[in-house]
């Protein structure tokens, strides 16, 4: 069964739009696991324009399931996520200036340092997956690099403006996952995913994880948080 990772950052960026308590991320994070959903994604940026250090330890204590910390490969990221222990860390690219993360993590060309992080986070006791476009030489170098969960991008499908770009976008992201799990790779999959256009996703042979927040928060305003996930959790299922 194809689990379910809901990303609860959008949560925070309604609370620092107004520079408010609340909503809060944690109390988001308890609704989604009532809900049925298998882990908690957040993802702390070096700006820190919505998850905060505080909210990643609270998350830490209080979630039930999974915490998946989506970060970058910078020096104090990593030494913050070695101290606090997430049971998974996701690293991905990220500009400033970025409204969300656009692309895959560039492991051919950052192998190196890529490959020192997931040494330390995977010495802290943490798995380590790395979010990267659905390309052979990315995951070859993903493999190489020490990691031993991958999740695809699935930001060039969920785009796609017509029907046959969006075939041709589907058949690169079933290759690669077939070829990753060649690999002996965990794959996931992640980015832009909705609630018409996810089930063509879950259904590719040995996914194991979405991971999805837009969506489902935006949904959340209508149908609430609890129902937005269950109705979520129940397309990918």
């Amino acid at each position: 069964m194809v689990k379910l990772g809901v990303n609860i950052d959008h949560v925070a960026t309604l609370r620092e739009a107004r520079r408010s308590s609340f909503p809060d991320p944690v109390d988001a994070a308890r609704v989604c696991e009532e809900a049925g959903c298998d882990s908690i994604v957040c993802h702390l940026r070096e700006d820190r324009r919505h998850i905060k250090d505080a909210d990643v330890i609270r998350l830490r204590k209080s979630v039930k399931t999974r915490l998946n910390l989506e970060m970058s490969i910078a020096k104090d990221i990593v030494d913050l996520a070695c101290r606090i222990g997430p049971e998974q860390a996701t690293l991905v690219p990220e500009r400033r200036k970025e409204l969300t993360t656009e692309g895959g993590l560039d492991v051919v060309r950052n192998e190196g340092r890529v490959r020192k992080a997931t040494g330390r986070l995977a010495g802290s006791g943490i798995d380590v997956s790395l979010f990267i476009d659905p390309l052979k030489p990315q995951i070859d170098a993903s493999y190489r690099a020490g990691a031993r969960i991958i999740e695809l991008h699935t930001g060039e499908y969920a785009n796609a403006r017509s029907g046959a770009s969006a075939d041709r976008e589907f058949r690169k992201l079933v290759y690669a996952a077939e070829y990753a799990r060649g690999l002996g790779l965990e794959v996931n999959a992640g980015h832009g995913l909705d609630y018409k256009n996810v089930s063509r996703i879950a259904r590719i042979k040995g996914m194991n994880e979405l991971n999805i927040g837009y969506a489902i928060v935006v949904r959340s305003i209508f149908a609430g948080l609890g129902a937005a996930v269950r109705e979520m959790a129940g397309l990918i299922r």
